[in-house]
């Protein structure tokens, strides 16, 4: 007989401790795999790629269950330039801010659950996986999803301790997981990493140690995106961006030298909390 969960503590967003990612977060996840008939993999619908998780699509699949995709913040790009994998299916787009999308999602978890066997001795309720990296809105899609704040959400990653059960129907039950990233991607230490995860905000703005570097990188793969929120035609240098915003921000040090670090945080926080559209 499949066991009863009841979880209550939650810590899901960016991550802070790469100890705990590579350590008990993994397990978790698996665990959440192996429970459930139902899994939902949340991508961040502005950085597909990025997002997917192919080691857990892979045990996923090991595991014989079904997946949906959720796209989420789907409101911060222009779905022209949605590029989504043959593979990706089913999915669904949807935004946890404003509801968009979630009735349809609702639907086809709804589905999804009815094709699922069930064996009469064994717990009656369809368990729906929830999965993901960190800060693609897993807590925010929940209370979305149920009509109510039941998971604990906030925009600062690292945010779900362990697993939390959230009843969707009378049949269904959701199960959210700390936000992970794929093993191979575990590092502190690359540059190239850290500044990719801080770019998907799945590292705090706030924790890494060179905000420039993840500046230079959304410069140089969104190019023109950040002049145009801000107004500043910086030509692509990411030096003459940090100055002039800098400089009208008032983030000056003694002898009226931009504090370059401040800025580049600034933006990063911008980014993070979706305030720069795609």
């Amino acid at each position: 007989m499949r066991p009863r969960y009841s979880f209550s503590s939650r810590h899901t967003g960016k991550i802070r401790n790469i100890r705990k990612q590579r350590g008990k977060y993994p397990s978790i996840a698996k665990k959440v795999v192996e429970d459930s008939d139902v899994i939902l993999e949340i991508l961040d619908a502005r950085f597909i790629k990025e997002t997917r998780n192919k080691e857990i699509e892979k045990y996923i699949k090991h595991k014989n269950k079904r997946i949906i995709y959720v796209l989420n913040k789907s409101d911060l790009i222009n779905k022209s330039n949605l590029r989504i994998p043959d593979e990706m299916f089913p999915y669904v787009m949807v935004s946890a801010t404003n509801r968009k999308g979630i009735k349809e999602l609702r639907d086809r978890i709804k589905i999804e659950a009815k094709k699922v066997e069930k064996n009469p001795e064994d717990y009656h309720k369809v368990i729906v996986g929830i999965i993901g990296y960190p800060n693609t809105g897993k807590s925010s899609l929940i209370n979305s999803l149920v009509g109510k704040s039941s998971a604990g959400v906030g925009s600062d990653a690292g945010f779900t301790k362990g697993m939390q059960k959230v009843k969707l129907s009378q049949n269904i039950v959701l199960m959210d997981s700390p936000g992970i990233i794929p093993e191979s991607e575990y590092s502190s230490q690359d540059r190239e990493k850290v500044s990719r995860h801080t770019k998907v905000g799945a590292r705090s703005y706030s924790q890494i140690k060179e905000p420039d570097i993840v500046i230079n990188l959304i410069m140089k793969e969104h190019p023109g995106i950040l002049e145009k929120h801000y107004k500043i035609d910086a030509k692509g240098n990411p030096e003459t961006l940090l100055e002039e915003l800098g400089k009208r921000k008032g983030f000056l040090r003694k002898g009226g030298e931009v504090n370059d670090d401040a800025v580049a945080r600034l933006i990063l926080k911008d980014w993070q909390e979706g305030k720069i559209k795609l």
